[in-house]
C-alpha cells in the first residue's frame, strides 16, 4: 500500500491510496462469492459457481463495487494509521482514480488542534465587590412584591402596579401571553425583556395595545437579540394595585426566613451578595476566556462547526418547545428558512462554542485537571435534588430501572462536566490574578495535608496543642 498524504488549509487530509493488484484481485473474488450467494446462478449451488460465470451473469461493475466495499471496510483504519491521521469525524471516498492498479483518494476531517500559546502570560484583575445596601434594598422590594396583595383595577396604569401582558414580536425570544410584570418605580437589571419596559406601560387602559421599538446592544445576554431592533407589541390585559408589608418581624416570618426582620435582612444579602458574584464571574470568564483565544491557534474543520451547530438547533428546540413552538414554525415567524437560520445565525454560535470548549478541553490537558470523588458526588446529588425540587419523580421515568440508570448516567457526565470546566476556569483565573501554582506544588501542598492529617489526634499520634486550645486552658 502506498500512499500521499496532503493536509489542506481547511484542516482536512487527503489521502491518495494505491493497493497490490494482487490484493484487490482477492476482493473481488470474495465480492463474486458474496453476489453469487444472494443470487442464483442455474446449475450451481449458492456461492459455488466459478467466478468467471459470476462475472458473466452480474457483470464485473458490480463485482468491483462490492469489492471496493470490502477493500474500503477492512483496511481503512490500517490506511488511517499508516499515514499518521487523528481524524475528527468519517472520511468519505472522493474518488476511484483507477482499478489498475487500484487507486483511491480519500478526504478525511482532522481532530481540531490547539496551540495556547503563552497563556500564563495573561493577567485579567478579578475586581468583583459585594453590592452595597441599595441593591439589598432593592431585593427586600423585590421579596415585599411577592408576597404583596393586589386587587384588579380599572385605570391606567400607574407606577408600583402589576400588569398582565400579551408580548408580540418578530423574535420569538420576546413572545409572552399572560406575562405578569411590575412598573417599578427604579429600574432594575433583572428587568425583562430590558430595563425599563414596564415603565412604557404607564398611562395604558385594560385592552390598550403599544408598539415599543427597542435597540437592544451588541452585547446582549441573549444570543438572538444581540445588535438588533425589534418591535414589540404589547396589549395589557389586566391592571392590578399593590399592597405592601411592612419591613418587619411577622414579614420575616411569613417569609420564611428567620424570627426577625434582620434574620431575613441577613438571608437577602447573602442572597443577593451569591447572585452578583455569579453574575460578575459570568462575564468575567468569558472575558478572559477571549483573551486567551487572542493568542491561541486554533485549527478545526468545518465538519466541527457544523456538529456543534446541530446542538445549537436542538437546544433552540428544547426553549421553543417550552413556548409550545416548533422549529419549522419559529422560522416562519422570523420570516426565515432553515437553511438561511443556520447560516446566519446557528453557524456564528457554534463556531464561539466550539472554539470556547478547545480551549477548555486544552486547558484540562495542560494543566493535568482532574475531578475528585467528593466533587463529583456533591455534584451529582445537588443535581438530582435540583431535579427532584423542579418535580422530577425518579419513580415514574419512562423505561422503569434502565431509564433510572440511563439518567444517573447522564447526570453523572454532566455533573463531571461542570466539576471539571469549574477547576479550569479557577485555574485560569489563579492565572490570570497573578496566584497560580503549578501542578507539583499543588502536589506537595496535597501531601503536606496529608501528611499533617496522619499526625493529627484522631490518628493516634500525640501533637503539639493548637494556640488557640493553650488560650483556652
Amino acid at each position: 500500500m502506498n500512499i500521499e498524504k496532503t493536509i489542506q488549509d481547511n484542516h482536512e487530509a487527503r489521502l491518495v491510496v494505491e493497493f497490490e493488484q494482487e490484493k484487490f484481485e482477492a476482493y473481488k473474488r470474495r465480492a463474486a462469492r458474496k453476489i453469487s450467494e444472494r443470487g442464483k446462478i442455474p446449475g450451481f449451488r449458492p456461492g459455488k459457481a466459478p467466478y468467471e460465470m459470476i462475472v458473466r451473469t452480474y457483470g464485473e461493475q458490480a463485482i468491483v463495487e462490492q469489492a471496493v466495499d470490502f477493500l474500503i471496510d477492512e483496511q481503512y483504519s490500517n490506511i488511517l494509521k499508516e499515514a499518521d491521521i487523528n481524524p475528527g469525524a468519517a472520511g468519505s471516498l472522493e474518488s476511484i482514480d483507477n482499478l489498475q492498479p487500484p487507486k483511491f483518494t480519500f478526504k478525511v476531517p482532522l481532530a481540531p488542534e490547539v496551540d495556547l500559546g503563552d497563556y500564563h502570560s495573561i493577567r485579567l484583575p478579578y475586581e468583583w465587590t459585594a453590592p452595597g445596601e441599595k441593591e439589598v434594598d432593592a431585593a427586600l422590594e423585590e421579596l415585599r412584591q411577592m408576597y404583596a396583595s393586589t386587587e384588579t383595577v380599572d385605570r391606567a396604569v400607574e407606577l408600583g402596579d402589576y400588569v398582565m401582558v400579551d408580548v408580540k414580536s418578530e423574535t420569538t425570544e420576546l413572545n409572552r401571553t399572560g406575562f405578569a410584570t411590575f412598573v417599578r418605580k427604579e429600574e432594575r437589571d433583572t428587568e425583562w425583556p430590558y430595563n425599563g419596559f414596564a415603565k412604557e406601560l404607564a398611562g395604558l387602559k385594560p385592552g390598550d395595545s403599544k408598539t415599543i421599538t427597542h435597540e437592544f446592544p451588541a452585547d446582549w445576554e441573549v444570543e438572538e437579540l444581540k445588535g438588533k431592533t425589534a418591535e414589540i407589541e404589547v396589549t395589557v390585559k389586566t391592571v392590578r394595585g399593590v399592597t405592601l408589608p411592612d419591613l418587619d418581624d411577622a414579614f420575616a416570618k411569613m417569609a420564611g426566613a428567620g424570627e426577625t426582620f434582620e434574620a431575613l435582612k441577613e438571608a437577602v444579602t447573602r442572597d443577593v451578595e451569591a447572585r452578583s458574584k455569579a453574575d460578575y464571574d459570568d462575564k468575567y470568564f468569558v472575558d478572559l476566556i477571549e483573551k486567551v483565544k487572542e493568542g491561541a491557534i486554533l485549527k478545526y474543520h468545518q465538519h466541527a462547526v457544523e456538529h456543534e451547530s446541530e446542538h445549537v438547533l436542538e437546544d433552540l428546540s428544547n426553549r421553543l418547545a417550552q413556548q409550545n413552538m416548533d422549529l419549522e414554525t419559529y422560522f416562519k415567524v422570523r420570516n426565515t428558512t432553515r437553511e438561511k437560520f443556520i447560516e446566519e445565525e446557528a453557524m456564528p454560535v457554534a463556531k464561539k462554542r466550539l472554539e470556547r470548549s478547545l480551549i477548555m478541553d486544552e486547558i484540562v490537558s495542560k494543566e493535568k485537571i482532574n475531578v475528585q470523588n467528593e466533587e463529583l458526588d456533591a455534584e451529582f446529588n445537588n443535581t438530582l435534588n435540583n431535579l427532584a425540587m423542579q418535580g422530577l419523580d425518579f419513580g415514574k421515568i419512562r423505561g422503569g430501572r434502565q431509564g433510572q440508570q440511563q439518567l444517573a448516567q447522564a447526570v453523572a457526565m454532566e455533573s463531571a462536566s461542570r466539576v471539571m470546566t469549574r477547576r479550569a476556569l479557577n485555574t485560569l483565573k489563579s492565572i490570570a490574578v497573578g496566584e497560580y501554582k503549578k501542578p507539583e506544588e499543588k502536589v506537595e501542598e496535597q501531601e503536606k495535608v496529608e501528611d499533617a492529617a496522619e499526625t493529627s489526634p484522631e490518628s493516634g499520634v500525640e501533637t503539639e496543642p493548637a494556640e488557640s486550645e493553650e488560650k483556652a486552658e
